[in-house]
């Protein structure tokens, strides 16, 4: 079995855990591979490009954050990803440093399990061709730099949905509900969960509210505004600019990501120790 290793090279604690790991890896005769930019930063001779490691190996390391496992779930196609946790929140990595020897060695006797999340797939049909981009976690539309407040219009298998005046629309799904749209004030929803949340950005209406959907609907989305440029998001990334009255359509992806699961984690606690729920109450008194 071979691993491709993807770092956060901005952070020197994952760095040094790298470095670890590859010890720890030769000592064994275990292939690996590192991505390009980690192996540069971390001076090996032998790399590949991130757009080719899936081609290239059996299962994926992310030492990192969230942001480093979203990073990498992209390229992984459905190879299992093995997220260590060296950043902050970490709601997607579901192991520690001190857990990823033993969730590697379980990838290696075939005793791992794997939790599957579906992704969002977002298209634009232009003249000559249809765009495609997938995330994991949401699907952005922003009004960016446009100075008035637009209108995003939304259609639900073709039937409008209602006209939002907003800074912008997130489009999540259930792995998804605990970062951006969350903090648009979005419900969490449970990671297995087979729905998608709309939730509106600093809705410029009372009466607005996030909508949790069916993750099989098609969602429709434009600008309505006399001019201006619309940044669109997937998972934090900028794809493109959209012009006004421009559709992207939002819907389930045939493509999901496998994430090796830590079965001695559970959802509750992650909010417990995440989110800090019920660290004003004693429980059992």
């Amino acid at each position: 079995m071979k691993f491709a290793i993807v770092v956060n090279v901005s952070r020197e604690t994952a760095l040094d855990l790298a470095r670890k790991l590859v010890v720890w890896f030769e000592e064994r005769n275990i292939d690996y591979v590192f991505e390009t930019q980690s192996a540069e930063k971390l001076q090996m001779e032998t790399s590949v490009s991130i757009e080719e490691l899936s081609s290239h190996c059996d299962a994926f390391i992310s030492l990192g954050g969230d942001g480093t496992l979203l990073f990498t779930s992209h390229f992984a196609v459905t190879k299992p990803v093995i997220g260590v946790n060296v950043g902050y929140l970490g709601f997607l990595t579901e192991f520690t440093q001190a857990e990823m020897l033993g969730a590697i060695e379980k990838v290696l006797n075939g005793t791992y399990t794997i939790h599957t999340r579906l992704q969002l797939e977002a298209s634009i049909r232009g003249n000559k061709a249809i765009q495609q981009f997938r995330a994991l976690n949401d699907v952005v539309i922003e009004k960016g730099t446009y100075p008035r407040i637009p209108t995003f219009v939304i259609k639900l298998d073709g039937e409008l949905l209602s006209s939002y005046r907003a800074d912008g629309i997130i489009i999540a799904t259930s792995t998804g509900s605990t970062a951006y749209s969350m903090s648009a004030g979005g419900p969490i929803i449970a990671p297995k969960s087979s729905v998608f949340v709309i939730t509106p950005i600093c809705p410029h209406m009372l009466t607005v509210r996030p909508i949790v959907i069916s993750d099989d609907k098609i969602i429709e989305i434009s600008v309505d505004s006399p001019d201006g440029e619309f940044p669109l998001n997937c998972d934090g990334h900028f794809k493109k600019f959209l012009n006004p009255l421009e559709v992207v359509t939002v819907k389930k992806s045939d493509q999901v990501i496998n994430l090796v699961a830590n079965e001695q984690r559970s959802y509750c606690e992650i909010l417990r120790t995440k989110l800090l729920w019920g660290r004003e109450h004693t429980f059992g008194l």
